[in-house]
């Protein structure tokens, strides 16, 4: 497996991948988050252009990628998504793992997330890779969260997360 960043002619691809992790969510009864359409090209290609979108690549085919914001002087990871005929081989994991090195090397103390409390490959699986529930009291993670009750998604399900880099 290879880890690199983004081209610009792969966002497409991004959005294939999202589509197909997505679809999981459907087994936890929540189709609303299946359904929900990937991030538009014009968003994949911001992160690509500040050089904050890596993808995973295995024998030559992108099959993941993550996306990472600055929120509160952390790497908040945006989005982390494994196609699912490549899931549950910890490719996820080895994506967190250069993002950690990226923070590391930048001088950011954290990696922050947000993510569903109770699905078990979200939040549950993020505190097996040494990440602790937070609040979320600092001003930007705040509004992240509040953004995302906006959009629908309920704060009573969700959680923020963060491991000290």
């Amino acid at each position: 497996m290879r880890i690199r960043n983004v081209g610009e002619a792969e966002l497409g691809r991004l959005q294939e991948i999202e589509v197909s992790a997505g679809e999981v969510f459907r087994e936890v009864g929540m189709p609303d988050i299946a359904d929900d359409p990937p991030p538009p090209v014009e968003a994949l290609a911001e992160y690509q252009r500040a050089g904050r979108a890596w993808v995973a690549e295995v024998d030559a085919e992108v099959v993941a990628y993550v996306l990472v914001e600055l929120i509160d002087g952390n790497a908040h990871i945006a989005q982390v998504s494994v196609h699912a005929d490549h899931a549950h081989r910890g490719i996820g994991r080895q994506l967190l793992e250069h993002v950690e090195s990226w923070a590391r090397e930048r001088g950011l103390p954290a990696l922050t997330l947000t993510t569903f409390r109770s699905v078990p490959w979200n939040a549950p699986y993020y505190a097996r890779l040494g990440f602790q529930e937070i609040d979320a009291t600092t001003p930007e993670l705040a509004a992240l969260v509040a953004h995302e009750a906006n959009l629908g998604l309920d704060p009573a399900k969700r959680v923020c997360m963060r491991r000290d880099v």
